[in-house]
């Protein structure tokens, strides 16, 4: 054999191994105590959209590495569970670059997300960037398995939308699969009680409302993180195609209240079930809720009882930004605003 059919041989055969080793777990989800929360839509990959039902949603962000002349070059693409190591990573251009310059979205130049397949990990984080053009940052995830990176940047100069590159990420370690959280309307974190209503479908623009509750009483003091009340990103099961989610208002805009209620509008690009990750801060810490969606299903909060402000739960309470989900598993991860 000659050396080059040796080397695809041998390249085969790793993909097939490691394949086997994490393939049992896809189908699963989250282990219990496990949670994680979502982010922006809006910023679309060249991939072909999906249809549903006769109607065509948006394209999805993250499948892909390389987009619009610039690439994901992840330098590390293994890292040990429970083990704290440093991720490091470039944005390339055309010519092979490294690309320095980018244009500040939600107060940060680059938001970095970590998923694992499963959606039982989730991390919004915020890399530091060296002169040369290299991301770097310390990350500790807690169980093995195949995660996603999404890199969600604007390059300098860029005059359109900006870009989410995905790459993936191999943890190592024993593996234990887990299974995808049930739908619910409520999610428990740190205390807090968020309540959803609304519903996601695919090629048409939904309401979706987050109300956010402490020991029973709504929360009206929420504190403004990367320039809103919220930040939500959302994940498709199966492929993690990433979808971006704007909020419906912000902080001094005249008409946004800081709480109880965070609106955002979203629309699927394709019928499939969703991980809904909601980023909010309070009494000075980012928290995280989670949520499991099906497209086409519509999560109806009951509203508990107990003391109220005069802030419904529907969507006439739209308040705020961006979306950023995590996962009860880390969702403070890096801390505070490096989420």
């Amino acid at each position: 054999m000659n050396p080059a059919a040796k080397i695809t041989a041998f390249t085969t055969a790793l993909a097939a191994s490691f394949g086997a080793a994490y393939g049992i777990g896809l189908t699963a989800g989250p282990e219990a105590g496990t949670t994680a929360p979502a982010e922006r839509s809006g910023h679309a990959e060249t991939t072909a959209p999906h249809a549903a039902g006769g109607r065509t949603g948006p394209p999805a962000g993250g499948l892909q590495i390389s987009e619009g002349g610039y690439t994901l070059d992840l330098e590390t693409p293994r890292v040990q569970a429970d083990r704290r190591s440093e991720l490091r990573f470039a944005i390339r251009d055309r010519a092979g670059r490294q690309v320095t310059e980018f244009q500040r979205e939600h107060g940060k130049e680059l938001h970095l997300i970590l998923a694992s397949r499963d959606l039982g990990t989730y991390r919004h984080l915020h890399p530091a960037l060296a002169a040369d053009g290299t991301w770097s940052i310390p990350v500790e995830l807690p169980a093995a398995g195949d995660y996603r990176v999404f890199a969600d940047f604007t390059p300098a100069g860029r005059n359109t939308t900006g870009l989410t590159l995905g790459a993936d990420l191999a943890v190592s370690g024993p593996y234990k699969a887990a299974e995808l959280p049930k739908p619910a309307p409520t999610a428990e974190v740190d205390g807090y009680t968020v309540s959803l209503n609304g519903a996601l479908r695919p090629g048409v623009p939904e309401h979706l409302t987050f109300t956010v509750r402490r020991n029973g009483r709504p929360v009206t003091d929420l504190q403004p993180y990367l320039g809103a009340y919220g930040h939500l990103v959302a994940l498709r099961a199966g492929d993690l195609a990433y979808l971006h989610v704007h909020p419906e208002g912000g902080p001094g805009d005249g008409s946004t209240k800081p709480g109880p209620g965070i609106s955002f509008t979203a629309t699927a690009p394709g019928a499939a079930t969703y991980r809904l990750f909601l980023d909010f801060k309070h009494d000075g810490t980012v928290r995280t809720a989670a949520f499991t969606l099906p497209s086409g299903a519509a999560a109806q909060a009951p509203r508990p009882a107990g003391p109220t402000d005069g802030h419904e739960d529907g969507p006439s309470g739209r308040h705020e930004d961006g979306p950023h989900g995590g996962s009860t598993s880390g969702a403070r991860e890096g801390g505070g605003e490096g989420h």
